[in-house]
């Protein structure tokens, strides 16, 4: 696993690591789990072969070796996933699809200090889309200071601004 990053979280062990094949179980768990992201995104809950395409689905055009699976490990246990995108839709620009805490992992600060982490990578551009409507989401990237666009059908487009 050649990406792993520690996040500093007063009292808390927090990792962000890539995903291995061991981790499908937990990945499904979480999937159910988040099955309030899966509705708003979907109309569905989530499926088992959602773990599958996590893997696969890119936006069109960008490449398939820039595509960064991060799992995010709190005390041992899988609490949440970032699906990401580097260099799309621009070189140094990051694309976040998916960004999932599992329901327990919620409104303690976890969500913010793994962003945090990750926005410090130093992109120069982020970009971020949630289900249109569906508030918690909604609330979240707001909070860390993005802009959400208005909704584009099923989506809300978001983008950070880089500061200097």
């Amino acid at each position: 696993m050649s990406e792993m990053w520690t996040v500093e979280l007063p009292g808390e062990r927090v990792l962000l690591r890539e995903p291995g094949p061991a981790d499908e179980a937990a990945l499904l768990r979480l999937f159910e789990e988040c099955e309030d992201w899966f509705t708003a995104a979907t109309g569905l809950p989530s499926a088992p072969g959602d773990v599958q395409s996590l893997y696969y689905a890119l936006p069109e055009g960008a490449d398939p070796g820039d595509k960064v699976l991060l799992l995010v490990e709190r005390g041992g246990e899988v609490a949440g996933l970032v699906d990401a995108v580097r260099d799309w839709p621009e070189p140094g620009a990051v694309a976040v699809g998916l960004f999932l805490l599992a329901p327990w992992a919620r409104g303690r600060g976890l969500g913010r200090a793994v962003a945090e982490t990750l926005l410090e990578r130093g992109a120069s551009r982020v970009t971020a889309t949630v289900p249109a409507g569906w508030k918690a989401g909604e609330r979240f990237l707001e909070r860390l200071g993005f802009a959400l666009d208005a909704p584009e059908g099923a989506l809300r487009r978001a983008e950070w601004p880089r500061r200097s």
